[in-house]
């Protein structure tokens, strides 16, 4: 083995120098200093050394040991100090109160990178670390991590013991968990390049493992398991050179609960969450997503072995069981992976190869019941030839525990299905419907054709829809549009942000309205009055009919408290609505400070729309727009979106809601609306959420009201949230 250092084979382009941080060190160490390995019992650093001898190491092994002259029959140093000055790595297994300060003698030494596997920091620690990893020359891996191991040429920094049946291959997986690399890497049957262990990221995040994991020659596919994102502008950048470079990229994301991401109480936060971010992050950059373990080992078995989609993005589905294909569909479908509708030129080869077949999706050669009278071979090319198939599934039962005489009858089809594969242009697989072990004959039949054999009806068609994802230079444009070095939209967001850093909590309406109005947000006419009185003197600078609503910090939904009077027709009613007003807040929230009342022209004939967004660390804010009014969380009719949107992007988000629908004249209930000004709305409140975010954590404009056939629209109610 020929152990290499410096820099990665392609170097970083320029975008990249500033986002990502060169791993070469610790995936490819030219030696190796171990801090903690014990003279007399066996430590987690003892187990390191010891990988290394077994897997024949060919670097250089360092035990550090203040009073031993040896470990495991390697002569050791007494202190990081007396380290030589090419050590590229050191491995820290010390307990916890000791990192820091064996941390600030690697920084001190020649030392280029760390891996900490320790865990278990008090608070103070852990910041001390954080914040020596910001400006420091050395490069710390974990902490509270299992390090890694480099299969490709050999060099385990794991602290326990790798399986004997893993070897070496072309897929990479990179875990925040270290249980969750070992559960895939001793799941899966094909061969490792590297796995990763990144624990609690201090410093060295995913995106810089799957940045170089990118220009790796030895991988062809990588796999992540992340409980969180360090850094999504520098996964995304990292994604699109994965794609860039022609491999896969799949993401298993974990603790993806229903939870409100903002604890706040505007509406958005409780009809949004943590998932709505995620998922719109992976589908911007591009990156193939799974749900389970079962599917992410599916998709890197099948990314392994064959190429992307061509061609269309639907599969085509191919079997000897009318019910196992018909479940397939059932299954593709449900799990949005396109079934393609073959042309008639398909149709008309499938009939005359399978006489009796429709000449539909999915395939069963059953359907010909005289076996002497099916072409499979030519059903499958004609398949393989329509342009509207990406790729051809294959169902095959073939598990390890079928009876020796069934799986000789099975070995006809599946040598059809060997050949198809060995010549098909496009991904070829096959799927043994349950997650039973699948024979080993089998599998290498296949394996030699180039065909993989996937395990479960779920998760291999999850793998096969994931093949058409990984198109370069979406990733990149999503980060590029979020990098921070672009300017804010409004000249004025400087100043705002000053103003809005004195408020805690909930802004008053009229300064809600304000900053509405200063990104050419329509909003009703309004003005804020102390009393009866006043309201009686300015009545006419809204005009009546109007809406009379309670002004006060302490109350966030007004409507809630009875706060809310609308048809104030004229002075008298007027005088009458602020006296309700007044007298159901004193019932119903008897401590809150009122400040006055607002007065808002009232739009007739109008539908109610909402739009909102609120925080979603650490993506930015995330934007919803959907059908509004008091019953906006019943309904929780919304489309979800990361800020910032253009009009194109707002125009799609519109187009998933109920609320399209409705002002597209659904049923003749309402004339046909023209939905540009909602849009505009929604990429205008975007970019004010992009501009302010972190000093507004939440906002929402319910009701917006969209004017029936026009599409103009007013806010007529907005709920700041400040940090």
């Amino acid at each position: 083995m020929q152990i290499q250092s410096g820099c990665m084979a392609t170097a970083l382009p320029q975008e990249d120098t500033a986002l990502h941080i060169d791993v070469t060190p610790m995936v490819r160490p030219r030696s190796v200093a171990v801090v903690g390995a014990s003279a007399k019992r066996m430590t987690q650093g003892n187990v390191v050394i010891s990988n290394l001898k077994e897997w024949g190491y060919r670097g250089a092994v360092l035990p550090v040991h203040p009073q031993a002259s040896e470990i495991d029959g390697i002569a050791a140093l007494n202190s990081v100090a007396a380290l030589p000055a090419d050590t590229d790595l050191a491995i820290v297994a010390i307990p916890a109160a000791q990192v820091k300060g064996v941390l600030d003698e690697l920084e001190q030494s020649p030392v280029r990178s760390a891996i900490v596997f320790t865990n278990g920091f008090s608070q103070g620690e852990e910041r001390s670390i954080r914040e020596m990893s910001k400006g420091s020359r050395l490069i710390v891996h974990g902490p509270n991590c299992m390090g890694l191991v480099n299969f490709t040429d050999s060099i385990p920094l794991y602290p326990s013991r790798p399986s004997k049946r893993l070897r070496p291959g072309k897929v990479a997986i990179v875990a925040q968990s270290g249980s969750a690399a070992i559960s895939v890497m001793n799941s899966t049957v094909v061969g490792l390049s590297k796995v990763v262990t990144m624990g609690s990221e201090f410093h060295v995040g995913a995106a810089d493992y799957i940045r170089w994991l990118a220009d790796d020659d030895a991988t062809s596919a990588i796999g992540v398991v992340a409980e969180s994102i360090k850094d999504p502008v520098a996964l995304a950048f990292a994604a699109e050179a994965v794609h860039a470079a022609g491999k896969s990229l799949v993401v298993l994301k974990v603790g993806r609960s229903a939870t409100g991401l903002a604890a706040t109480k505007a509406h958005t936060g409780a009809l949004v969450s943590d998932t709505d971010a995620y998922d719109d992050f992976f589908a911007a950059t591009n990156i193939a997503t799974v749900s389970d373990y079962d599917e992410l080992i599916a998709s890197l078995e099948c990314a392994a072995t064959v190429r992307r989609m061509v061609g269309g993005i639907g599969i085509g589905i191919v079997g000897i069981s009318g019910g196992q294909t018909a479940l397939a569909c059932d299954i593709a479908e449900a799990g949005g992976v396109g079934v393609a509708g073959f042309n008639e030129t398909t149709a008309k080869r499938l009939r005359k190869a399978l006489p009796g077949a429709t000449g539909h999706n999915p395939i069963d050669f059953g359907a010909t019941v005289n076996v002497e009278d099916r072409n499979s071979p030519e059903a499958i090319a004609a398949v393989l030839d329509d342009e509207n198939v990406g790729a051809v599934v294959a169902l095959q039962d073939t598990q390890e525990s079928l009876n020796p005489a069934t799986l000789q009858n099975y070995m006809g089809i599946l040598n059809v299905y060997a050949e198809s594969g060995r010549a098909a242009k496009k991904p070829f697989v096959v799927i043994s419907p349950t997650s039973e072990n699948v024979d080993p004959g089998v599998r290498e039949l296949l394996a030699q054709s180039g065909v993989p054999l996937i395990r479960g009806l779920t998760p291999g068609l999850r793998a096969v829809g994931n093949l058409a994802l990984g198109r370069p230079k979406l990733a990149g444009a999503w980060g590029e549009a979020r990098r921070g070095t672009r300017p804010p939209f409004n000249p004025k967001a400087g100043e705002i942000r000053r103003e809005l850093s004195q408020v805690k909590g909930a802004l008053d309406p009229a300064a809600s309205f304000r900053i509405l109005r200063e990104y050419g947000l329509p909003v009703v006419k309004s003005i804020v009055v102390r009393n009866a009185d006043e309201a009686s003197k300015r009545a006419l600078e809204v005009g009546f009919p109007m809406v009379v609503k309670v002004a006060s910090a302490h109350i966030q939904h007004r409507s809630d408290v009875g706060g809310v009077v609308l048809d104030v027709a004229d002075e008298t009613s007027l005088r009458a609505a602020i006296a309700l007003i007044a007298d159901r807040v004193s019932q119903t929230m008897p401590n809150a400070v009122v400040d006055g009342y607002e007065l808002q022209e009232q739009i007739v004939d109008g539908v109610e729309a909402m739009a909102g967004f609120t925080s979603a660390a650490p993506f930015g804010p995330l934007v919803i727009v959907g059908s509004g009014g008091t019953l906006v969380e019943v309904i929780g009719d919304r489309a979800a979106k990361l800020a910032p949107l253009n009009a194109s992007e707002a125009s799609e988000m519109l187009r998933n809601t109920k609320l399209a629908k409705v002002l597209g004249g659904y049923r003749n209930l309402i004339p046909e609306t023209d939905l540009s000004h909602l849009v505009d709305l929604t990429v205008k409140f975007s970019q004010l959420a992009t501009d302010l975010d972190g000093a507004m954590v939440a906002c929402d404009l319910n009701p917006v009201l969209v004017r029936k056939g026009s599409g103009e629209v007013r806010i007529v109610d907005a709920l700041c949230i400040c940090a």
